[in-house]
């Protein structure tokens, strides 16, 4: 491999060694052909002399662009939706949610992938990420060429996509060629893919059957995608597993059911829950709680559908963990 400065990669997102990849190099499929014409590389006017400002004022600048993040992901809800039933589905079905992606894109994609088990006490390998330069990238750089498509490849092969499960691709500048191949092979196994992108008309947006798109515009340091593209990547995969979590029914109302009581945080979360939801004493949800067997789901069904541990049971079994529907489904009374 070469040395060469390659015009895929973005600040925050693109290693700059190795050798170019293919897609989007020439402008094809109406994708900008040089980065530098990319919406998220351009200067911003709005933050010319930044350097130049005091510490309040560049607080109320950061503050003033990130405004418009929300703006730019309120347009995509449409096809975010698409993906929030794209997942449920896959999830509902045995399948996973992989996440791949690279820097700043890459590292959002560990922190949601993470964070799942611990709120909806799902098994880690249901919601997954792949990180460029693998999981000691997420602290520091690290030499890896994120501009190889054959790294890419490799990497989503490893974990045998197939169609029960959905590849999510996340690149601000939708050109970064370990994401763009990745995502690409893991749609030629029949896996259900999509990608979460910054700028529009991409190799990624070519890659993927659904691109969520959040033109959040010029950054407030020209290039750094780890301000508002960053943001709103963030903001999109909380919408994306929190939606997906709430069709399974691992939501009950707005509250979060499916918590494992671990810690002591978690364990005065969970008794909270259920005084809420079943307007009960401490005291009471306290002794549910434990006759449940320590579990919130159960217990939730227990009280509202009057019912014994065993059957509270048979219910969430029958309902594949969806509370309301253990709780509701007349058909569950046998």
């Amino acid at each position: 491999m070469g040395t060469t400065l390659n015009p895929h990669a973005e600040a925050g997102e693109g290693a700059k060694n190795g050798s170019s990849g293919s897609n989007g190099s020439n402008g094809s499929n109406g994708s900008p052909a040089n980065i530098q014409d990319l919406l998220t590389e351009k200067a911003n006017e709005g933050t010319r002399g930044l350097d130049t400002r005091s510490a309040v004022e560049i607080a109320r600048i950061i503050n003033q662009e990130d405004q418009k993040v929300a703006a730019a992901v309120r347009k995509a809800i449409p096809e975010i939706a698409q993906v929030i039933d794209l997942v449920a589905h896959s999830l509902r079905q045995g399948g996973r949610l992989i996440y791949i992606g690279a820097g700043s894109s890459g590292r959002l994609a560990a922190l949601d992938a993470c964070e799942i088990p611990a709120y909806f006490s799902t098994s880690p390998q249901t919601v997954q990420y792949i990180m460029a330069g693998g999981p000691k990238a997420l602290a520091s750089p690290v030499e890896v060429n994120e501009d190889s498509e054959e790294l890419g490849k490799r990497d989503i092969a490893r974990r045998r996509p197939s169609r029960k499960d959905v590849v999510i691709g996340l690149s601000a500048s939708g050109r970064t060629p370990y994401v763009v191949s990745a995502v690409a092979y893991a749609r030629t196994l029949g896996a259900k893919t999509a990608c979460i992108t910054c700028n529009p008309n991409t190799p990624l947006a070519h890659a993927a059957e659904i691109c969520i798109v959040a033109e959040v515009g010029p950054e407030v340091i020209s290039g750094s995608t780890r301000l508002k593209a960053a943001t709103a990547q963030k903001m999109i995969t909380n919408m994306i597993t929190t939606g997906a979590m709430t069709r399974l029914g691992y939501v009950y109302e707005n509250l979060m059911v499916n918590v494992h009581m671990h810690n002591s945080k978690l364990i005065e979360r969970g008794i909270g829950i259920l005084m809420h939801a079943c307007a009960v004493s401490r005291e009471k949800a306290v002794e549910v709680i434990k006759s449940a067997g320590r579990s919130v789901p159960v217990a939730l069904v227990m009280l509202k559908a009057g019912v014994d541990k065993p059957e509270a049971v048979r219910r969430l079994a029958r309902a594949e963990g969806n509370v309301r529907r253990a709780i509701e489904d007349s058909t569950m009374d046998i």
